[in-house]
């Protein structure tokens, strides 16, 4: 028994409300063993009495589970959590909607690699897993990309948002709830605002928009790690994110930096989904014209898995620009069972 034994048999330890465990969290200081006896420090911040007997009891029950270990010596730090500062990084300091389940962000970090495609592909993949399953209506997307807003047109929506009281009431289609700034704004109008504008309109997003009953939420974000990112995980406590990237190192590099903040403001990340991996040619024959590899790396450095590879296909493309993805237009094509693969994955998860 070692040291490095120790501290793996503790991955198993999650962190209390979080499907991550202690020591990807990087809580764990210190682990030995001597003459039979596993010592572990271990360092918390929280404000919650529960978290750290939780904590003490599971590494506890964890430890003394390893062939050799007949004492258990844990050192547990705890520190006060301190309200994160305005416009600073911290876990989500508002509540989910009423009927809300879980909450899944899509991220990219860098632009460009078709994030909003792969979002609208999986909410309507989600949509029809769920429907057979007997829980129509019960997904919804929100496009937080307030400057270049894409979901209406890829899901062919158009129109108003009704008002129910104080709260809009999003639109629907293919079995999705919608809720997009480009449903607010002229196609001709462009929002010239800054971080505080965008800010608020996120937080009204999850608060004042009438979602009902869904059991996932998916939430589109625009490109980066600045105020829509900070603002969405101090407003909605996310089960999880999504990391989109295309394969090439353009592309992975800002990828990483993506997931690295939501691991920054404890936000545990599903794993990494890469798009237009390969175009396959009128023979068969694949061709990587982003490169190999940048998704399955990318994955590897976040320490976390990669949910499957979207080829570049045409019909994708056509799909959005219709306004009929191609998960709804044709289902039974690669690309639409690459996606429902992903949402399965997905409520696998999040134990749906």
């Amino acid at each position: 028994m070692t040291a490095n034994n120790i501290k793996e048999a503790l991955k198993q330890v999650k962190y209390p409300g979080f499907s991550r465990d202690i020591v990807s969290f990087g809580l764990v200081r210190s682990a030995t063993f001597t003459d039979g006896t596993a010592q572990v420090a271990v360092a918390i911040t929280t404000s919650d009495p529960k978290v750290p007997l939780t904590l003490k009891a599971e590494i506890e029950k964890c430890l003394r589970a390893l062939p050799g270990v007949k004492d258990v010596i844990i050192e547990l730090a705890v520190s006060a959590a301190k309200a994160p500062p305005a416009g600073g990084t911290g876990g989500a300091t508002g509540t989910a909607p009423a009927g809300l389940k879980h909450s899944v962000a899509i991220a990219s970090g860098k632009g460009g690699v078709g994030k909003s495609t792969f979002a609208v592909n999986l909410a309507c993949a989600l949509a029809q897993i769920l429907e057979k399953r007997g829980r129509p209506g019960r997904v919804g997307l929100m496009d937080c990309d307030i400057y270049g807003p894409s979901v209406p047109l890829m899901m062919g929506l158009q129109g108003r948002p009704a008002i129910d009281g104080e709260s809009l009431v999003p639109l629907e289609r293919y079995g999705v709830k919608v809720m997009s700034m480009g449903f607010l704004v002229d196609d001709s109008t462009p929002v010239v605002w800054r971080g505080p504008m965008i800010m608020k309109t996120i937080q009204q997003f999850v608060q004042n928009v009438k979602w009902g009953e869904l059991d996932v939420l998916l939430v589109d974000l625009p490109p980066g790690t600045g105020d829509a990112q900070l603002s969405l995980v101090q407003t909605l406590p996310l089960d999880g994110a999504i990391i989109v990237t295309t394969p090439q190192t353009a592309a992975t590099n800002v990828a990483r930096k993506g997931g690295l903040m939501f691991q920054k403001v404890n936000v545990p990340l599903f794993g990494v989904a890469e798009n237009m991996s390969w175009f396959e040619d009128a023979n068969g024959n694949r061709q990587s014209l982003f490169g190999e590899g940048g998704g399955a790396t990318t994955a590897e450095l976040l320490g976390t898995v990669l949910l499957g590879q979207v080829p570049l296909h045409p019909e994708i493309r056509a799909g959005g620009d219709s306004g009929h993805p191609v998960t709804v237009n044709t289902p039974d094509s690669k690309p639409a069972q690459v996606f429902r693969e992903i949402a399965e994955n997905l409520l696998t998860r999040l134990k749906l």
